[in-house]
Order: C-alpha cells, then sequence, then structure tokens
C-alpha cells in the first residue's frame, strides 16, 4: 500500500484533533511546564486531548501501526509504518492567542517519512505532501505547491521559530547567515516550513527539534520541489539542527556558513 492510499485517513486524523483542539483556543486553559529550572516549554489539555483523539482513531483503523508522538510514549516505534504526531506544533503561539501553529501529521514507511500534513483548524489550511508532490487546501481554495527559485542568501527570506532555542555556538552560526539574507522573520514554527513550500519564504535555520517536529513536514517541503536536512546535509528525519529551503542553492549556501 503506498503513502498516496492514507491520503483520506490523514483527513480523518486532522479533524478529529483540530474538533478535540479548537473548544480550547483562545480560551482560560490550563497550561502545564514540561520543563524547570527556568526554562518553559509549555504543553495544554488540548495537545493531549488531541493526540489522544489521534492515537485511538490509529489502534482502531491500523492496529499493527507504529506511534511517535510528543505527549505520550512511543507504541511500536520499529513496525514498518509508523505514525509521527505533534498535535500543536507552535503550543506558545497557541496559549497567546496567535494562529501560527498547527498540527502535525507523518507516516513513516520503513523509517523513511513519506506523507505528511500540516493541518491549521482555526484557519482552516491543510498543507500536504508525499514527497513527490504536495498541495494546499483552505479559504484560498486548493493548489499545487511549489518552492519559488532563489539563487543565493541575498535574495532569501529567513525564518527560525526564535533566535533564543539556539546554543551560543548554533546563534553565532546563525547570526552569520542572517547577516547575509534579504529579510529574517521569526516565528512561525510549522508555519514558516508550509511558507517554504508555498513559495513565500526560502529558508529555515533551527536547531533542537524532536522527529515529531520536523518528520511530517519534509514530504511537503520535498513534494513542493525544496529541501530539508541537517546542518550536515544528512536526512532530517530524526530532528536536531535543520535546513530547510526551496532552491538547493541558498540550501548549500546556507550549509557552508553553518559548517564553518
Amino acid at each position: 500500500m503506498g503513502a498516496v492510499d492514507f491520503a483520506a485517513f490523514v483527513d480523518e486524523l486532522a479533524k478529529v484533533a483540530g474538533d478535540a483542539i479548537l473548544p480550547f483556543f483562545r480560551t482560560a486553559l490550563s497550561i502545564e511546564n514540561k520543563k524547570h529550572k527556568g526554562a518553559f516549554d509549555p504543553v495544554t489539555a488540548a495537545d493531549r486531548a488531541a493526540e489522544t483523539a489521534m492515537r485511538a482513531l490509529i489502534r482502531k483503523t491500523f492496529p499493527a501501526h507504529g506511534v511517535v508522538g510528543e505527549e505520550f510514549d512511543d507504541v511500536k516505534s520499529d513496525a514498518p509504518y509508523t505514525w509521527v504526531l505533534d498535535p500543536i506544533d507552535g503550543t506558545k503561539s497557541f496559549i497567546a492567542g496567535m494562529p501560527v501553529w498547527g498540527t502535525l501529521i507523518g507516516l513513516c514507511k520503513d523509517d523513511m517519512p513519506v506523507y505528511g500534513m500540516m493541518a491549521q483548524p482555526f484557519i482552516g489550511e491543510r498543507f500536504t505532501g508525499d514527497g513527490a508532490k504536495a498541495k494546499y487546501r483552505g479559504p484560498a481554495g486548493e493548489r499545487k505547491l511549489m518552492t519559488r527559485a532563489c539563487a543565493s542568501l541575498a535574495d532569501a527570506l529567513l525564518f527560525t521559530t526564535s533566535p533564543l532555542l539556539f546554543t551560543p555556538d548554533e546563534r553565532a552560526r546563525f547570526d552569520d547567515v542572517e547577516k547575509d539574507v534579504r529579510l529574517s522573520r521569526y516565528g512561525g514554527d510549522c508555519y514558516a516550513y508550509c511558507m517554504i513550500a508555498a513559495g513565500y519564504a526560502d529558508l529555515v535555520i533551527e536547531a533542537g527539534l524532536d522527529a515529531y517536529d520536523i518528520v511530517p513536514l519534509i514530504p511537503i517541503i520535498e513534494g513542493a520541489g525544496g529541501i530539508v536536512t541537517t546542518w550536515q546535509g544528512e536526512s532530517a528525519a530524526n530532528g536536531g539542527r535543520i535546513v530547510a529551503a526551496g532552491d538547493k542553492r541558498v540550501h548549500a549556501a546556507a550549509l557552508e556558513i553553518l559548517n564553518q
């Protein structure tokens, strides 16, 4: 069974997640901090409700499949087919009432990302891809996603969620790239990657990502003609330090600076 056969099921997962999340958005929801000693990594009842709903639907429909998610323990993560879930990517934006967050749903076959979706239920947008093609559906209708040409950093629009998430060494390397680009923007989380796929941005540089932060986005960006790797140019499927770009030329230019 090919990844494209799972497309309708991924739509179902996105719906149950959205139904679980939206009652909490822009309400006085309770927030827990998953980290201590001054760090702030929030999790809400909405995160847990959405992942619980998606896991239940996967377990019912594909009981042999594995599940890797942000909020709960891995299940059968060595299965040939494994779902990779981040119920709310961008929880900090979510708790601030900003709509720049999304539900990430990825499917791996033999540890390779083969299908992904970023769903934003409040706005009603869905970005999907299978590595060969990518699609947008939302208030603006439906269209094919395609990255745009960007020959050099001087022409690039660069995103990172927050420079504060880098180590001092990583921040210095990021700064070296940032000073060469046309424009840089902060914030966005998963939305920034989808803007690459949609042809509105050119480069995302981040660090400290988990697999569930990036696996669902890889088939979308690659399906739109882009590239996603680690800072060393290797597979991004395990997370870590990530560079995503719409054009291989600007990707190569960024990697050259990041590895100096």
